[in-house]
């Protein structure tokens, strides 16, 4: 792709980002362009091929795109109070007519899809921009109550990149739950938890130096893709959409531990692993061009399928309706905050490290656009916020697209006006024209567009 082409579709983006900000009353402070300097990964990329963007001779000579892609790698941004290590909020009671609890949606019962309360209309002025899923949780008398916003794209499909890599590991862990053993846990030399990390993170972490791909391999080659499709149906999901599946594999390589026994660290029991030494020995997997997987790919997903995945996790242990059926709330605080790493319990892991601030900085400009993105969640909530979150970006040849997928749950208190307390969990999807890694940033741009947006309108109608 040429370099004009390239100017051509950044200044496209542009006009989408002006315009959404002039449309949403959504101005992103120049102080918001900010880089952790003290907490820098090494220069690495979310999309399954993992090729920079820069060479070592570029940095510094950076054009705006490629600066905007640098800060798609940040380190995030962490919350002042680490104290504490809940993954649903403690926030106050409310009453909504508009939500609705697990037993009020029946989620065990085919259809559920029909029975949730989806408003279409709040974000419907962002389908343009993308696809997006917001699922909006407060907690009542009855038990937790939800509220699903969508720009009416939930049930599309995409290829869900990197994002997908949590699924791989849920799937994984519950397979070793059933042999009674999980996290925090041992594999070989290999730390469960810093496993984890480094997936989120794109860096090594403790007793973990593979890459993120080669992990992500791996967990499901433990799981097997006949059960991670089976969690997005009878197993567990109960979704009406077949059309669903995880068949792929996250590059050509997979992690080889030094042992294929799994410890568990807390009850010091083992068990044989058995994963499939390489993603094409499982029967369940298929390849990326399958008769059955169309342009999406093999592992084809939508908003829906991945909030409502990340969602159930979250509420594990407040929504016992909807909880995994194998998963301990072990297993999932190991997802979350990277609980039993081997580098210290006061250091925040898991999603919790998942690259980019986008979010955050979404979340920060509805609160006070004239301060660092950092202070101003510090100051809104003590430092009591949490963002998990998992992002993923590529160009796509079959498509002729660049793409970017963020899947992230957020608790974020307000200290001052505790009824203002938000708790949600948002899947969203941008793909901008050509296939092309100079794109990528392009495609970042797009979505922290969207991200703008959707918060706008979110936090106007939470406030009303």
């Amino acid at each position: 792709m040429s370099r004009k082409t390239a100017l051509r579709n950044l200044h496209q983006v542009f006009v989408i980002v002006l315009s959404s900000y002039v449309l949403f009353a959504c101005t992103l402070s120049n102080k918001e362009i900010e880089t952790q300097t003290s907490q820098q990964t090494q220069p690495a990329s979310s999309t399954d091929q993992q090729q920079p963007i820069l060479d070592n001779e570029a940095i510094g000579k950076e054009t705006d795109e490629e600066r905007f892609y640098m800060q798609m790698q940040q380190v995030p941004f962490l919350p002042g109070d680490t104290s504490h290590r809940h993954i649903a909020c403690e926030m106050q009671m409310q009453s909504s007519d508009l939500h609705k609890t697990s037993d009020d949606i029946d989620y065990s019962n085919e259809g559920w899809e029909k029975r949730i309360p989806m408003d279409v209309a709040l974000l419907k002025k962002t389908a343009s921009m993308g696809r997006v899923l917001l699922i909006d949780t407060i907690y009542t008398d009855a038990g937790p109550a939800y509220r699903y916003f969508s720009n009416d794209t939930h049930d599309e499909l995409y290829e869900p990149w990197s994002s997908s890599k949590i699924f791989a590991y849920s799937g994984a862990l519950a397979q070793m739950r059933k042999k009674g053993v999980g996290a925090p846990g041992m594999i070989g030399e290999s730390n469960v938890s810093d496993m984890i990390t480094t997936i989120h993170s794109y860096a090594p972490f403790g007793t973990s130096n593979s890459s993120s791909n080669d992990l992500a391999t791996y967990f499901a080659n433990v799981a097997g893709r006949d059960y991670l499709t089976s969690l997005f149906f009878d197993a567990w999901l109960g979704l009406s959409n077949t059309d669903v599946f995880f068949r792929g594999a996250y590059g050509p390589s997979t992690f080889v531990p030094e042992s294929d026994v799994w410890i568990d660290e807390r009850t010091g029991k083992t068990a044989s692993i058995n994963a499939y030494q390489t993603a094409q020995d499982d029967p369940g997997y298929l390849a990326y061009r399958c008769d059955k997987c169309s342009l999406t790919g093999n592992k084809p997903m939508t908003t829906l399928a991945q909030a409502e995945w990340l969602k159930r996790l979250a509420m594990h242990e407040t929504s016992p309706q909807t909880a995994h059926p194998f998963l301990t709330i072990e297993d999932v605080r190991s997802l979350f905050y990277g609980i039993g790493n081997s580098v210290g319990q006061d250091n925040m892991a898991g999603m919790t490290q998942g690259i980019s601030n986008m979010l955050h900085r979404a979340l920060a400009n509805q609160i006070d656009n004239r301060t660092s993105t950092s202070n101003v969640l510090d100051d809104n909530s003590d430092g009591k916020w949490r963002i998990f979150q998992k992002i993923g970006w590529g160009p796509s040849e079959t498509r002729g697209t660049t793409e970017n997928v963020m899947l992230a749950h957020v608790c974020l208190p307000n200290t001052d006006n505790p009824e203002r307390s938000l708790q949600f969990t948002i899947a969203a999807q941008v793909a901008v024209d050509q296939s092309a890694e100079a794109n990528i940033p392009i495609a970042g741009l797009k979505m922290q567009a969207l991200l703008d947006a959707v918060m706008a309108l979110y936090f106007n109608e939470k406030a009303n």
